[in-house]
């Protein structure tokens, strides 16, 4: 959902067998892959699948949430039966007390597109995670890497003072990025400081700088609502069907483990999060679905607003009859 990645066989996060038209070419020059963005239940995973169907593809996730292991039901990740119509990349290549970071996709992407080339086949990168695509269409900066130390130093300030007021003291130092950002999003506010406290410069200075290894793709393909009600109705829809097929007991399953943290990037993914606050009684079980609900909402309207900064890609309306059969065309067109 939100979102982000074996024995011997394929390659690790990789699915098999896989179907596709075999007797197409995929072309050889020019830009190397398709993307295939949208919000959370707008229908990437159905018009992937439709590609796989008529064009030999093997699907790269572009998911925070889908690296991680035992997180099924509460990410929709893609079946065993949709997984077997088309390999597919970075799905199940972390445990969830991993992190997972925009870098490590760019060096993750950047390698499995070169292979998925030099098997004929055409890279689709299916996803919702619109930072992870910037940062392979336009380059990464060299900010420091997570500093375990410095994070938990800041966790233990921002339990005594609040997360409010982190932003405030990010502001002193970092007013562009902290003018960005929510006063309570707390993972993006402590990383900004804990790149200004690790390399004593801004996060905002090393996003101006020009990022290296750029990657466009061929085409990015947007699925999106022109009607907010029709994806509201489609959000509640899928929460409902993740509460009705066992996603509490998923989640009772990680708490169970022992060694996971609400913490944790994983854990905060939308609707674990909730999930992990119900669990542990800081409000009513009776009143996840709404949060859960609400929470997703608040997911698509930031991917959105992500996508409308990406002047580039080709819009098309994810609740139109012939969506899919539109941009499976388009794909086909030129790719």
């Amino acid at each position: 959902m939100g979102i982000e990645p074996s024995a011997a066989g394929p390659p690790q996060g990789v699915s098999a067998p896989f179907g596709g038209n075999e007797d197409t070419p995929v072309p050889s020059v020019g830009a190397s892959y398709v993307a295939l963005a949208g919000p959370t239940a707008s229908g990437k995973t159905a018009a992937a699948l439709a590609i796989a169907r008529v064009r030999p593809v093997e699907i790269v996730s572009v998911d925070s949430a889908l690296v991680y292991r035992g997180m099924d039901i509460g990410t929709a990740k893609p079946t065993p039966a949709e997984r077997a119509e088309a390999p597919h990349h970075l799905i199940d290549i972390r445990d969830p007390r991993e992190p997972y970071s925009a870098a490590a996709f760019v060096a993750d992407a950047t390698r499995l597109i070169a292979e998925i080339r030099a098997r004929g086949r055409l890279p689709l990168l299916v996803g919702g995670t619109m930072l992870y695509f910037k940062a392979l269409a336009d380059g990464i900066d060299a900010m420091p890497a997570a500093d375990p130390a410095v994070r938990r130093q800041l966790e233990s300030e921002a339990t005594a003072l609040g997360w409010p007021a982190m932003h405030a003291r990010l502001a002193e130092v970092d007013a562009v990025t902290a003018a960005r950002l929510a006063p309570n999003d707390s993972q993006r506010i402590q990383r900004a400081l804990e790149v200004w406290l690790t390399s004593g410069r801004t996060m905002a200075s090393f996003h101006a700088e020009q990022g290296a290894g750029g990657m466009p793709p061929i085409a990015l393909f947007s699925l999106e609502p022109t009607e907010r009600a029709w994806l509201h109705h489609r959000i509640a829809e899928r929460f409902d069907a993740m509460l009705a097929g066992g996603f509490l007991d998923e989640v009772r399953a990680l708490r169970a483990r022992g060694d996971l943290a609400p913490e944790l990037p994983s854990m905060r993914s939308v609707g674990y999060r909730q999930a992990w606050e119900a669990l542990d009684g800081l409000f009513p079980m009776a009143e996840l679905r709404e949060r859960g609900i609400a929470a997703t909402r608040q997911l698509a309207k930031r991917q959105i607003t992500w996508l409308r900064s990406m002047p580039e890609r080709r819009v098309i309306a994810a609740e139109a009859p012939d969506a899919i059969e539109r941009i499976v065309q388009q794909v086909c067109e030129i790719a």
